[in-house]
């Protein structure tokens, strides 16, 4: 345990190196949070420690509103608030079912799509001009994949089997290219500068964010009747090979959401910056708090979201816990701990594995769709494993596994640390270059390398907790 507080004690003393007050502020908070686990440790004050771990990350965001930005401490909330609700999803996943899913960047960048097909208003023109052969092709892709399945279920195996199978796949494939290319050459041809795709539905953004769980849930059946028979590791693979694929077709077929040139002008569900600055109520009450409009409006702005995204973390927390401790959690961690005692005992192993695999999904999809709102555009260019994946199992991993309150816990901190290591890494660069000389090879080098100080953060975080906490901040009881 000494060894441990040690260890926990080593990354303040070099914070109050790296970042001046907003280092030596969080130095402070670090060492309480060593202090807080080593005395829950000994008191066994579950309820005591768990407070102070968040009191801990309340008192990093606000050190940060103090000494930087209120507005840069708001956003860094409100991602805490979308991060923490990715490592909801993943958690139902992993901690109650053991699945090891490595394709969340993908269940992600589908809530984010669902936000254009859902609130973006129709581009004018594109159904007419090809929209319908679109849907009719890919109905027949559907078809052609169903016509094959049931030729394999109800031929006999052999060479008539295997032609009848060729032969259904090459018809439908060129039936479905002769139907679907000319579709698409005429949706991408209207207004290409600023549309060249379908559209949405025109309706209400916040209708989006479920419309985001239902599209990542669907996929994720689709994914689960297929790779949840294999081995972990292979899922792992497969899963993170399907992530790759999702965002490929999101960024290449540009009549679906615009590709790579991105769809922006999103609606909102909160005011717009613009129209509180132009409001005389709005720059009255400003004024009173001798606060700037522009800043006072952005921070309004800011503080909605986290309204909006509190709410839905709190719902999505209330309903993981009360399946948690129904009859259906403590089945799926029976058969997380022995599948083979769960099946012995008459439990459907694999569909359950499906229904936890698909809900974890679906809030994955939540949250992507709550992050497209909050950017107010669709990039799928930004989307990569080590911030939509990775980054997400690193929070449940500090949190605590199986514990849906370790992964609210990992999303706020692992956020935080992740936004706020950079900066830190640039001082503490400058700092120690500070008497080199300025054409010195090794001190841009060094300053360049300051980026990089993130991910040794993460890896060095990782590594602590899973040599003394191998089971998290806030362990599965």
């Amino acid at each position: 345990m000494i060894w441990g507080i040690l260890a926990s004690l080593a990354v303040p003393i070099l914070g109050v190196f790296a970042a001046g007050s907003v280092g030596f502020v969080t130095a402070i908070v670090e060492v309480a949070l060593a202090w807080t686990y080593w005395h829950g440790a000994r008191t066994k004050n579950e309820a005591l420690t768990n407070f102070a771990l968040f009191g801990i990350v309340a008192v990093l965001i606000l050190a940060t509103g103090f000494s930087q930005s209120w507005n840069v401490a708001v956003l860094i909330l409100n991602m805490g608030l979308i991060s923490a609700i990715m490592a909801l999803g993943v958690n139902l996943q992993w901690g109650f079912a053991g699945l090891f899913n490595v394709g969340v960047m993908g269940f992600v960048a589908l809530g984010g799509l669902a936000v254009v097909l859902t609130s973006a208003a129709p581009v004018e023109g594109a159904w007419s001009a090809g929209g319908w052969r679109i849907v009719i092709a890919l109905l027949a892709g559907a078809g052609t994949i169903v016509a094959t399945v049931m030729v394999r279920q109800r031929m006999a195996a052999g060479r008539a089997r295997n032609i009848a199978t060729i032969a259904i796949l090459v018809v439908g494939f060129f039936l479905y290219r002769g139907i679907f290319d000319p579709g698409v050459a005429a949706v991408e041809a209207i207004n290409p500068a600023l549309q060249g795709n379908l559209g949405g539905l025109n309706l209400p953004v916040l209708l989006a964010w479920p419309m985001g769980g239902l599209l990542a849930a669907g996929v994720a059946w689709l994914i689960g009747k297929t790779a949840l028979g294999l081995r972990s590791d292979y899922l792992a693979i497969a899963t993170l090979g399907i992530a790759e694929i999702i965002i490929a077709v999101m960024k290449n077929e540009d009549w679906l959401a615009r590709g790579v040139k991105n769809v922006v002008g999103l609606d909102r569900p909160v005011p717009y910056e613009i129209d509180l600055q132009n409001s005389s109520t709005f720059i009255n009450r400003a004024e009173g708090l001798g606060m700037d409009v522009a800043t006072a409006s952005s921070l309004f702005v800011k503080l909605n979201y986290s309204i909006l995204f509190a709410v839905v973390l709190a719902i999505i927390f209330v309903m993981a816990q009360l399946a948690l401790k129904s009859p259906w959690g403590r089945m799926m961690r029976a058969i997380r701990d022995n599948e083979v005692a769960a099946e012995a005992m008459g439990k459907d192993v694999t569909n359950r594995h499906l229904q936890i695999f698909v809900i974890g999904s679906a809030v994955c999809g939540i949250a992507g769709a709550m992050m497209t709102t909050l950017d107010g555009q669709l990039t799928p260019g930004t989307y990569n494993p080590l911030r939509y994946t990775f980054l997400i199992w690193v929070m449940v991993i500090v949190g605590g596994s199986g514990n849906n309150l370790g992964a609210v816990l990992g999303g706020f901190l692992i956020w935080f640390l992740w936004v706020q290591v950079e900066p830190m890494g640039l001082w503490l660069m400058e700092v120690i270059t500070s008497g080199m000389a300025e054409d010195s090879g090794l001190k841009k080098h060094l300053i360049d390398s300051a980026a990089h100080m993130r991910l040794l953060t993460m890896g060095v975080i990782l590594l602590l907790v899973l040599r003394f906490s191998p089971r998290g901040l806030i362990p599965e009881k």
